[in-house]
């Protein structure tokens, strides 16, 4: 049996500082810092990869998006699956699947491939990041629960802090491809351990039917609309087919609204949003990540194609969006809880906005003009600087409120509807904003900076100005304790402290 071995804790028992904590920590950290590891340098290599593959704009989006379209639809019945055949059964598999995945990535012979592998990538994401914390949730003692998950957020944070250096220096040093293949030791590593050591637990009172087709109409109109709006940005795309993909990406979302307020089991229960401080949160959460996709992917391209950083140093250069999340994210959610989230909801947004504004003055260097350490200091750093102090500000109260605001039987499902419309969104934007500030293969990413960082600019001031709807009287954050959140997603669990979801697998559930 998959999880099967000898020796080991049962689940709900792992106490903090034992063997069988030390080997729970090590497989979900190593399995899920794979994935965001991933996440993180594929950016750094988009130029490298763009020159190898002869491929435009268009093609280097879908390397980005293909990864979240999968990932995106497949989150919220992951989750379900775990809950009903086994969190660690399928862990496992979420891993082989990523390896596999990624091999294919790693000896792709052309664009079409290194997408479908980017496909499958996603499909395996979407099995293992939330598994591992639903493993944690559910192997742990209920005392040492909050220290795991805290622990875990801020091992992965270090992965994903790791990330842009690791990818950089595999492209400047060897290729593009070397980003995928490491995944390949690591995911061995963590299928050894997973077998032999973790414990397996599953919901006793999961429902007995899944929502396919929920997952299948999700994972439709997620791919239509993005080959739309991709496409629409491509040189001498076909029209018919553009408006076709765009027709069918927008029935099958319907179909799947529809789909999900008559089915007796959704993936995703729909009477969550009734509540106006959930919904109003949630948009909020769409528009403060709709910027950040598209803000990482423009910006390692921008400083590589146009102010001629090496790739460590264009990985490098976002990095202390990272290390003001890990300093200031507790404090930041600490803060809400004594005030509300309100104010920050709302100063958080404008200070993303503010750095958008700050990059959106960046243009072309002077030629002949390399690109040095005072260059960075004068012209990226303050506008990065900004934006990490906003994400500081605005991510772990965001996440607390989304959870406060929804009832307590659905505080898991909260936390991974908020999670996919992150991923989503920045799914979305990566794809539409190129197109709307006009870098296309006529004209590149240098005269298309700017406007799509104004863009990213008002989807700052949008959300903050959103976030004035919500009412401090009716909703604290609940007890929020120093964490790191992924700038690539809000956490997939509750965050550690709450009171929501307690028992197995509520965070997946």
């Amino acid at each position: 049996m998959i999880g099967g071995g000898t020796g080991r804790v049962a689940a709900g028992e792992v106490a903090w500082g034992t063997p069988a904590a030390r080997w729970i920590m090590t497989a979900t950290v190593l399995g899920s810092g794979m994935a965001f590891l991933d996440s993180t340098v594929v950016n750094v290599a988009l130029p490298d990869i763009s020159a190898d593959l002869d491929t435009g704009m268009s093609g280097l989006q879908w390397i980005v998006n293909g990864y979240m379209i999968t990932l995106s639809a497949l989150i919220l019945l992951s989750g379900s699956l775990g809950d009903r055949f086994g969190r660690v059964r399928l862990f496992i598999l979420g891993v082989a699947w990523f390896a596999v995945a990624s091999a294919l990535c790693t000896v792709a012979p052309d664009l079409s491939w290194l997408v479908a592998g980017r496909l499958l990538q996603g499909v395996g994401g979407a099995m293992l990041t939330p598994g591992s914390l639903a493993i944690i949730q559910a192997g742990f003692r209920k005392e040492d629960r909050a220290r795991a998950i805290g622990a875990w957020s801020g091992l992965t944070g270090v992965a994903a802090a790791a990330g842009p250096f690791v990818g950089g220096w595999l492209v400047d040093t060897g290729s593009w491809r070397l980003i995928f293949l490491i995944n390949l030791p690591l995911a061995v590593v963590v299928l050894f351990i997973a077998w032999r050591h973790l414990p397996e637990s599953r919901d006793t009172e999961a429902p007995e039917r899944l929502d396919h087709r929920g997952a299948v109409l999700g994972v439709v109109g997620l791919a239509g609309i993005t080959y739309a709006l991709i496409q629409s940005g491509a040189p001498q795309a076909p029209v018919a087919g553009i408006a076709a993909s765009a027709v069918i990406g927008v029935a099958a979302l319907v179909a799947f609204v529809v789909a999900e307020r008559r089915s007796p089991h959704p993936m995703l229960p729909l009477d969550i949003f009734s509540s106006v401080r959930f919904s109003v949160t949630n948009a909020v959460t769409v528009l403060v990540y709709g910027a950040l996709g598209p803000l990482f992917f423009l910006l390692v391209i921008y400083l590589q194609e146009v102010r001629g950083y090496s790739a460590v140093a264009a990985g490098a250069a976002a990095l202390p969006i990272t290390v003001l999340m890990l300093v200031l994210s507790g404090q930041s959610g600490r803060l809400s809880e004594r005030i509300g989230p309100r104010p920050q909801l709302t100063v958080g947004p404008l200070l993303v906005a503010a750095g958008t504004l700050l990059l959106a003055r960046l243009g072309a260097p002077e030629p002949g003009q390399e690109a040095t350490l005072g260059d960075y200091t004068a012209a990226v750093l303050p506008g990065v600087v900004l934006v990490g102090l906003g994400l500081s500000t605005v991510v772990a109260p965001l996440t607390a409120t989304v959870l406060a605001s929804a009832p307590e039987r659905h505080a898991g499902v909260a936390s991974g509807v908020n999670n996919t419309l992150a991923r989503g969104a920045q799914l979305i934007g990566v794809a539409a904003v190129p197109v709307l500030a006009g870098i296309t293969g006529a004209r590149g990413i240098a005269a298309g900076f700017g406007p799509a960082m104004l863009i990213l600019t008002g989807l700052g001031v949008a959300a903050s100005v959103l976030a004035l709807f919500l009412r401090d009287h009716e909703v604290r954050a609940r007890a929020f304790r120093r964490t790191f959140c992924d700038v690539s997603g809000p956490p997939l669990s509750r965050c550690p402290g709450s009171t929501a979801g307690e028992g197995p697998g509520a965070a997946d559930r």
